[in-house]
């Protein structure tokens, strides 16, 4: 366009629109080009056909406002004026209800009405014509007051000052209703345009707000405005197209809003499938249906199992044509074909994509089976439930009874109610299931939500409950401790105590814990307290003094570190520090600093007094611990430091530092197999040739040694995916790389045990005290269970074998029995 080869860029331009919608700029600059080559009266209708494309890509007001203007300049050809007035129609009835751009197309159409009314020469002969153009202009203020526009007010007063007779009550109502209207819709007009691009929840909430409302033309509107911002929102387009669907169902714009979104949004499978499903609702001829789909298995989808799918609906449609009651017919021979291509399909030519996945191998054998049924001309193998019923009917009646019914697990039978439906159903059948299982599980969902939040507020309460007894043994404790004795006051005891006992009780050792002092008991302890030396066991000299000064001396020097969690806000926890680091209070203030003034540093310490890693960093202010945030993973002495909020994990369990996403990313790139010598540099050098990088993370573990592992991630999906395609099994550094979109597995958390049941086979080691089981805890098994059942063997090959009282070998354990052995002992006749 700079070079001015407007011939070249007209091609390029036709080019690009049938491969992409193109956007409202494209369109705007691509149009003025061609009206000022347009000078013959044949080449103003190529214009024409080109604004009916550029209407049809995006809802936009400027293109239909472009195009009403473009086509007043025809209006001295045959039929030019009601030409004009029939774009202005469309575009009104396609924008005119666009609350903030929708006021010029309706002051542009009465305008050029007004033009054409002071053209007309008053005489008796066009009195009749300028009757009717008046009332064309009262038409069109009436109609546009009745909408909620904004300077619907400036609208209101031009009509007073134009029309000569005063406004009719009917027209005022309607203003003021629509004004009522217009306040209801600011709110969302100005978080619109308050908001930064994407801008989808806002929306989202204005699509909710106009649903509630119920008016099919302005809920079309708000989704035509959203997917002009965000046309490559698989999710969105998802969502208008079924409001389309089961609302609108005109064909044309439902037919319309399918192609649009497949053609934005091609690598989404559920889209593709949506169309297929919307042309056979509609009865499209069965020729384009079959273009449609070998154009979705040409989209380059990302997932094997997306061609699975694919392949899975258009079967269903072609079982859908084919009437059973004939034993042979022209659409079973094209159905049994099409599964004998699905599995050649998905046998070579997936491979040659590399989206080969376990997945999809059972998907194989699965169609494979289905194959083989309809070959051998059974549907009733596909689903045994139908052959228990007897018949299809009965089979439906009964899993449209569960899916009501069913509480336990609703999404399992929702699942075989669409997969009855997907093979023996119609359309409207189908149709029907997924409406009701749809609303189903929404029920379910809530139901859900509300047990959740019932559940969460009885683990506060007793919560609440645990902390007041906590509290409540505190203060026993303490005035328990307050009323003890203190060491070296003489003990006050009533003269009734020491009569009844004749002696004073003596002092107990105090207990000593694991990791106080040294760590270990002493040996005249043990002896005093369990007894391991017995009576004539060895005497040990005494420790010397020295050594028990030092011991104690060591655990007053300690630091104890008190954290107030009050000061949560204002401190942050750092971790995987070196154990080696000498003096961390100076090294990590040095470190801090940058973020702002640091109050205190507060490191922990072992028993031993040394560095156990990690450390409370309090600052003065809080956005100064929000920046030390920032400082997560930076590398200190070789290892990379963990810095996360200052949270009581007791107090919120659910509470996670991982701060990177644990779900399915398809603008993020999972790379394994590289070289531990790879940098972030050298990786950067080779995805960049395939998009715009945004980010790249190297996986280490926690003393920063990389594991040969990295997440990268683009600016968009489709980057992500042809980096896919371009890089799996690429070598770098003689290491052939793994390259896959970022979804890692959900991590299995282990089962915690039931509280307040003991397990079944371990016993506790209290029921036995210290020492273990002694002599003097009596067995309360019978003895006649105690005895062998059987003394001596059956003879085996005629031999009797020894029993096992009088064998020199030990006896063999009794096998333990399952539940399932019993089941057999007691069945057993």
């Amino acid at each position: 366009r700079q070079e001015g080869e407007l011939v070249k860029l007209r091609r390029a331009r036709q080019k690009m629109s049938e491969l992409f919608p193109l956007t409202e700029e494209i369109w705007l600059d691509w149009l003025k080009d061609e009206i000022k080559m347009a000078s013959e009266s044949s080449e103003r209708e190529k214009v024409y056909e080109l604004f009916e494309r550029a209407v049809k890509d995006y809802i936009c007001p400027e293109i239909w406002l472009e195009y009403a203007q473009y086509s007043i300049g025809g209006i001295g050809q045959e039929g030019g004026i009601e030409k004009v007035r029939s774009i202005f129609e469309r575009a009104l009835t396609a924008v005119g209800l666009h609350v903030t751009k929708g006021t010029a197309l309706w002051e542009a159409y009465r305008e050029f009405e007004n033009a054409i009314l002071e053209t007309a020469v008053p005489s008796p002969e066009q009195q009749q014509m300028l009757c009717s153009q008046l009332e064309k202009i009262h038409t069109l203020f009436r109609r546009q007051l009745g909408i909620p526009l904004l300077d619907m007010e400036a609208s209101y007063a031009e009509y007073e000052e134009w029309s000569e007779d005063p406004i009719p009550e009917t027209i005022l109502k309607n203003y003021k209703k629509a004004l009522q209207q217009l306040e209801k819709c600011k709110p969302y007009e100005e978080a619109l345009l308050g908001a930064e691009t994407p801008k989808l929840a806002e929306y989202q909430a204005y699509i909710d707000f106009e649903m509630k409302a119920g008016d099919p033309a302005r809920i079309q509107l708000i989704y035509e405005r959203a997917l002009a911002e965000n046309c490559l929102v698989p999710d969105l387009w998802a969502r208008y197209n079924q409001y389309l669907d089961r609302q609108l169902k005109v064909k044309e714009l439902v037919l319309s809003a399918h192609d649009r979104a497949v053609r934005n949004c091609p690598w989404t499978v559920g889209l593709w499938i949506r169309y297929l499903l919307a042309m056979e609702r509609h009865r499209v001829d069965h020729g384009i249906i079959s273009e449609m789909f070998e154009k979705a298995l040409n989209a380059g989808f990302i997932q094997a199992t997306d061609y699975v799918e694919i392949w899975q609906a258009y079967l269903d449609y072609l079982r859908r044509r084919v009437d059973f009651t004939q034993d042979s017919s022209k659409e079973l021979e094209e159905l049994r074909s099409a599964f004998a291509r699905a599995v050649e399909y998905l046998k070579q030519e997936v491979e040659e994509r590399k989206l080969n996945h376990p997945i999809m191998l059972r998907e194989n054998i699965c169609m494979a089976c289905s194959y083989l049924c309809w070959r051998i001309g059974s549907l009733q193998l596909w689903f045994p439930c139908c052959r228990a019923h007897g018949d299809t009917q009965h089979c439906r009646k009964a899993l449209h009874r569960a899916v009501q019914c069913t509480s336990d697990y609703p999404e399992h039978v929702c699942e075989v109610l669409l997969t009855l439906e997907r093979i023996e159903g119609t359309l409207e059948d189908w149709d029907a299931a997924v409406q009701k299982t749809e609303n189903r599980l929404a029920r379910v969902n809530e139901q859900r939500a509300k047990a959740a939040e019932k559940e969460a507020a009885l683990a506060k309460q007793e919560e609440e409950k645990a902390e007041q007894r906590k509290q409540a043994r505190a203060e026993k404790k303490a005035s328990k401790k307050a009323k003890k004795p203190r060491i070296g006051d003489k003990r006050k005891a009533d003269d009734d105590d020491e009569g009844e006992w004749g002696q004073e009780e003596e002092e107990q050792p105090s207990k000593r814990h694991k990791g106080d002092g040294d760590g270990v008991l002493l040996e005249e302890d043990m002896e005093v307290e369990t007894g391991l030396f017995g009576r004539s066991g060895p005497e040990k000299p005494d420790r010397p003094a020295n050594q028990k000064e030092k011991a104690s001396t060591s655990r007053k020097d300690i630091p104890k570190v008190l954290h107030d969690s009050s000061k949560d806000n204002v401190t942050v926890f750092v971790s995987n520090l070196s154990y080696n680091m000498a003096d961390p209070e100076v090294k990590l203030k040095e470190l801090f600093e940058s973020c702002g003034e640091v109050a205190e540093i507060r490191p922990v310490f072992s028993n031993k007094g040394t560095f156990r890693g990690y450390c409370y960093v309090e600052f003065k202010e809080e956005k100064s611990a929000l920046q030390a945030l920032g400082l997560d993973r930076k590398v200190v002495e070789g290892r990379p430091m963990f810095v996360s909020p200052c949270v009581d994990k007791n107090k919120n369990p659910d509470f996670k530092v991982f701060r990177y996403s644990t779900t399915l990313e398809k603008h993020k790139l999972f790379i394994s197999g590289l070289p531990f010598s790879c940098t972030k540099e050298e990786l950067e050098d080779v995805c960049k040739a395939h998009g715009n990088v945004k980010d790249i993370r190297l996986v280490t573990n926690r003393a920063g040694k990389p594991k040969g592992l990295a997440y990268v991630e683009y600016e968009n999906e489709a980057q992500a995916s042809q980096a896919v395609l371009k890089m799996d099994g690429l070598t770098v550094k003689e290491h052939v790389i793994k390259v896959a979109i970022s979804n890692p597995p959900l991590r299995k958390l282990p089962d915690k045990p039931e509280a307040g049941r003991a397990s079944q086979f371990a016993v506790p080691r209290q029921i036995y005290g210290a020492r273990g089981k002694g002599r003097t805890q009596l067995s309360m098994m019978p003895r006649a269970l105690q005895r062998q059942s059987n003394p001596v063997a059956k003879a085996e090959n005629g031999m009797v074998q020894n029993s096992p009282a009088t064998s020199s070998e030990p006896p063999e354990e009794p096998k333990k029995m399952s539940n399932a052995d019993f089941a057999k002992m007691l069945l057993k006749k």
